[in-house]
């Protein structure tokens, strides 16, 4: 019996985008070639069920074998198995590396560990995000944090460089990583409002100004650990609250330039000295861990929780924030005015960030 056939034969990879998220969304092949059907896929290619399947099948065996490269990017480039166009490549790394936001606020500040692991069924029921999705995600967190833990230099551009990520996303994975090293607490009730992308903007923040990266560029640390000496000059700013005639003094200035600017001045009156306190405790308590760790629920508590009673808009907290930080540079006898700039420039821009109206 004679058969016919169409052969065709080319040397580019093919790879259906949409597949490949299915894929990556970690749908089984059959559930994959439901959403494919749904989107009218058929009708498109004038196909029937079982040349889907098999084409689906085909594809997701392709990904498969891709992924070990996939784990290595450079390798991707370099390799001769599958011919894949630069455009393309760049499409698939970047997206083997994408994450579900809701997936990764729950594991932030967590340590990546197999006890982390034992949870992701827990994480993907409570966030909707498939449990192979979800081992992809944290496995690739991990993978990040592993290779970048050795090396000196900047963290987003070490990134970068050896993961082939976009600068936004590179920049986002150095959030991950400063959070699993440094412990910060995220997951309590009151912080429950904020989202990963405030946490990973308040991460910038702290990786570029208060870390040892951020004063010289090629530390063994590079830019996950905080700088220890600039935690232990922070203790200087103390005098600040203990000393009555400089709280009185930085009081008045801060009151005379806020006098009839916000309908608030009242409450930012009032409650001056507590605000105060709250944020240079802050300050000087961040050379233990557990500080460290409590730096962003201290924040909440300390400062925006008050303020948010006092119903202050988010222009009364930046014009609170410029004038208390400003006014510091006009009292006689304090003397710490660089620290104060370093400590205070992220304060304000964590605050602005993590203070919803």
């Amino acid at each position: 019996m004679a058969v016919e056939l169409d052969v065709f034969v080319g040397n580019t990879t093919i790879m259906d985008e949409e597949v490949y998220q299915l894929w990556l969304d970690g749908y089984t092949v059959n559930d994959a070639v439901k959403v494919r059907m749904a989107g009218g896929v058929l009708d498109e290619c004038e196909a029937n069920q079982d040349v889907l399947l098999s084409d689906t099948m085909d594809q997701y065996r392709t990904f498969q074998m891709c992924e070990r490269l996939l784990q290595s990017p450079a390798k991707l480039a370099n390799q001769l198995l599958f011919q894949i166009p630069p455009h393309r490549q760049t499409m698939l790394i970047e997206r083997y590396y994408a994450f579900d936001d809701a997936f990764v606020r729950e594991v932030l500040g967590k340590k990546l560990s197999k006890g982390t692991k034992k949870d992701l069924d827990d994480i993907g029921a409570k966030t909707g995000v498939t449990l192979k999705s979800c081992r992809r995600q944290f496995d690739n967190f991990k993978r990040v944090f592993k290779v970048v833990e050795e090396l000196k230099g900047p963290l987003v551009e070490n990134i970068r460089q050896h993961f082939l990520l976009s600068d936004k996303l590179a920049r986002d994975y150095a959030a991950i990583v400063f959070f699993a090293n440094n412990r910060f607490e995220t997951g309590k009730k009151k912080l429950q409002y904020l989202t990963f992308q405030d946490f990973a903007f308040c991460a910038g923040q702290l990786i570029n100004n208060w870390t040892v990266g951020a004063v010289d560029n090629m530390a063994e640390d590079m830019d996950v650990d905080l700088d220890k000496e600039f935690l232990q000059e922070l203790k200087e700013l103390k005098v600040l609250i203990t000393d009555k005639d400089l709280l009185d003094q930085h009081k008045s200035l801060v009151c005379t330039a806020l006098r009839g600017k916000t309908k608030a001045f009242t409450e930012m009156e009032a409650n001056f000295k507590n605000l105060s306190r709250g944020l240079v405790n802050i300050a000087t308590k961040l050379t233990n861990t557990k500080d460290v760790r409590d730096f962003f629920i201290d924040l909440v508590e300390k400062f925006i929780e008050p303020c948010r009673s006092d119903r202050w808009t988010s222009a009364d907290v930046k014009l609170y924030l410029t004038h208390y930080t400003n006014s510091a540079h006009i009292l006689d006898s304090f003397k710490h005015q660089a620290v104060w700039d370093r400590y205070m420039g992220v304060i304000k821009s964590c605050i602005f960030k993590m203070y919803h109206d």
